[in-house]
């Protein structure tokens, strides 16, 4: 099955569309529509050329404090030689648009749209478009959390074709996730994977943990539970949930839903000690 990926273009809603949308900020959730993904909200990052992006989150205290979450559009010939100046940040690139070539520790990889890159904090990378049409990848960022013994888990490149869909059990293949790192590797503090539902697949209940999460749909719609309120949401569109905001979900149909998903994971809860 070919995967397709909703990837926005900017613009500006016409004049005579109304101004009523789908976007919530609660103290749980946020949802931002992908109609807000227009040309007046995006913006510009240092030594990147030809590049702009729209910032789906960010830490911010008191709400979702572990990740920001950036959907990066680059022109023909744009990029980057440095593209992080952060050297304690590691990052995860999915391509939902055209396609990338990717330096990595002086290897370089091609990146299609589904292609997937876990880069690990400190790691050498550039970022080119050298294609004649633009490129969009969704860039997550985090701050890596160190433990003394554990080492750094190692940069990987992949493409989602080749990622197995792991079935949820008792789901008959209606509800799968593809995991892009083991889930049992304690070196990784953060996991960014892809869930599919079928048409009618469903979370059956309000899954209630301490997990942030960052859920971009990539494909089809549904019905979510987030906290008290069930909001339709459609490709496109991010949802961002602080920790403890119960969610479920009804996959609405004719066709997959889909989400990129980031979750912090493997980690103490911070302290804060006097």
């Amino acid at each position: 099955m070919t995967n397709t990926y909703y990837t926005p273009r900017g613009g500006l809603p016409a004049q005579t569309e109304l101004t009523t949308d789908r976007s919530i900020f609660t103290e749980a959730y946020a949802v931002l529509p992908r109609r807000t993904m227009s040309d007046i909200t995006t913006s510009r990052l240092p030594f990147w050329d030809d590049t702009r992006l729209w910032v789906l989150a960010r830490p911010l205290t008191g709400f979702s404090e572990t990740f920001s979450q950036y959907i990066v559009e680059v022109g023909p010939g744009g990029g980057s030689d440095r593209p992080d100046t952060n050297p304690d940040a590691e990052s995860v690139l999915f391509v939902v648009d055209g396609e990338l070539r990717l330096e990595l520790a002086g290897t370089e990889h091609r990146l299609p749209a589904g292609g997937y890159a876990f880069l690990k904090p400190g790691e050498s990378w550039t970022l080119h478009n050298d294609t004649g049409s633009t490129a969009t990848f969704h860039w997550i960022r985090k701050r890596y959390t160190v433990v003394d013994g554990i080492d750094l888990p190692e940069s990987f490149v992949t493409h989602e074709s080749d990622v197995a869909m792991g079935a949820m059990p008792d789901t008959d293949g209606r509800w799968c996730t593809q995991r892009f790192a083991d889930p049992d590797d304690v070196r990784h503090d953060m996991h960014v994977n892809i869930v599919t539902f079928e048409p009618g697949g469903a979370i059956p209940f309000p899954e209630t943990h301490v997990m942030e999460h960052g859920l971009y749909v990539l494909e089809g719609k549904a019905v979510y539970l987030l906290n008290k309120d069930w909001v339709e949401v459609q490709e496109g569109d991010f949802m961002w949930l602080r920790a403890f905001c119960p969610q479920a979900c009804y996959a609405g149909g004719p066709g997959r839903f889909r989400y990129l998903l980031y979750k912090d994971v493997h980690r103490h809860a911070p302290l804060n000690l006097p």
